[in-house]
């Protein structure tokens, strides 16, 4: 991301430290135990990840009624693909996905705080929970895409979606050109974690 959604350098080890000082006394109190965050943790490291939105988005791309499905129910039609259970669980209630097309670029964020649909895109990075960063593309989320290397058409309409406790927004984006004949597989490999926020576009296929 660019300096103006930068943060200290220092910012995950003090982070990390308040967080082993909450840890310690949670566990002193008897609340948790000294293996639940390490539970927690490697549950999302290594089941709710961004590949799994990732093979959500691919799929949207090779099948057009799943990409409508997605965008009309969205909960109904992940829950359609092999995908590791609790997608519906914590962090990933009243998932929403909304698509790119032509003319149309969507931009997810949380001007409140930091909602995030894990289960489809992973933990939320360090920008996206920046104070800088949630109320300048909520106020000129044109500008900050520029910013971010976003090339859209002035005419392209931006549309801003700010994720809740009641609605986790996710972003599919467009398929990019010369990846006819590409498999699932191979897609999936081309969308990002950025893409599905709308900060950036799904990758081009190396050679294109």
């Amino acid at each position: 991301m660019t300096a103006q959604f930068s943060y200290p350098g220092d910012r995950e080890q003090s982070s990390a430290a308040q967080v082993r000082a909450l840890e310690a006394l949670l566990i002193e109190k008897g609340v948790i135990t000294s293996a639940t965050v390490d539970k927690v943790l490697s549950y999302f490291e290594s089941e709710m990840t961004p590949l799994n939105g990732k093979k959500i988005v691919a799929r949207a791309w090779v099948d057009p009624d799943f990409a409508r499905r997605l965008v009309a129910d969205t909960p109904a039609a992940v829950a359609e693909l092999d995908l590791p259970d609790g997608m519906a669980g914590a962090e990933g209630e009243h998932l929403a996905a909304v698509r790119n097309e032509p003319g149309i670029h969507n931009l997810v964020i949380c001007s409140l705080c930091s909602c995030f649909p894990w289960p489809v895109l992973g933990l939320p990075p360090y920008w996206y929970k920046n104070p800088v960063f949630r109320a300048r593309a909520a106020r000129e989320p044109r500008a900050v895409l520029h910013e971010l290397g976003v090339p859209l058409d002035p005419d392209t309409e931006i549309r801003v979606w700010d994720s809740s406790g009641h609605s986790r927004w996710f972003v599919i984006p467009q398929r990019p050109a010369g990846t006819e004949g590409m498999s699932e597989q191979q897609l999936a490999q081309l969308v990002t974690t950025e893409s599905m926020i709308g900060v950036a576009l799904a990758k081009s296929p190396v050679g294109s």
